[in-house]
Parts: C-alpha cells; sequence; structure tokens
C-alpha cells in the first residue's frame, strides 16, 4: 500500500527519459542517475520528451510499484531541465497528477504559537 504521508519524500527527475523504459530501466535511473536508493519507499518520478506523460516508481514494502499517468489535453509542469533531482511535497504531487501548474501554488508559513497554556 502507497500512502501519502508528510515524511514521504517525492522526487521528480528533471531531465526526461527514454519511455521505453520499463520498472526494471527506471530503478536502474533511481541508482545510476539520481543516486538514491529505489528500496527506501520514496517515490521517484519521472517525464517523457512530450511532457504529456510520467511514470512513477515506489517500493512498497513487497514489491516495486510502477504508475504510468497520460495527459489527454495538457503537458505536465515540470522544473527547469538539469541533472538530479527536485524535492515535491504529497501536496505537489497531488497536483503535477492533476496536471495543474504546482509551482504557482504558494505555501503559507506555518505559525507556531509563542506559548503554550
Amino acid at each position: 500500500m502507497i500512502s501519502l504521508g508528510s515524511d514521504l519524500r517525492i522526487m521528480i527527475a528533471s531531465k526526461p527519459v527514454d519511455f521505453r523504459k520499463g520498472i526494471h530501466g527506471l530503478v536502474a535511473l533511481v541508482s545510476t542517475a539520481l543516486g538514491a536508493n529505489p528500496y527506501s519507499g520514496d517515490i521517484y518520478v519521472f517525464r517523457s520528451k512530450r511532457n504529456d506523460r510520467l511514470k512513477m516508481v515506489v517500493w512498497d514494502g513487497s514489491g516495486m510499484v510502477l504508475l504510468t499517468k497520460v495527459l489527454e489535453d495538457r503537458r505536465f509542469t515540470w522544473p527547469a531541465v538539469h541533472d538530479g533531482a527536485v524535492r515535491l511535497s504529497a501536496s505537489e504531487l497531488a497536483l503535477l497528477l492533476d496536471g495543474l501548474d504546482w509551482t504557482r501554488v504558494e505555501k503559507k508559513p506555518i505559525k507556531r504559537p509563542a506559548k503554550i497554556a
């Protein structure tokens, strides 16, 4: 089961990948190109060159999961292309999967109470 808790790391690869790659090819990219452990339980997101498709791989504790999403009438909003990955929050991932521009969402600062009564 994949749960989107607040401690979950979601990493998106900024460079497009060859979408002929399957689960084993993407897992290899996680360890070689991103330098990460694909069996950590973190979600790794990859995009196609046309930017209308994405694939995600995640280890759920019992096996590797591959998810694919194709947008029919628009493109995904993606960070500038550079080596490595960009970290997203669970809410930013939800916006990305809905095809919305997650980069325009303003994060509100969390105001902590001055003292506890």
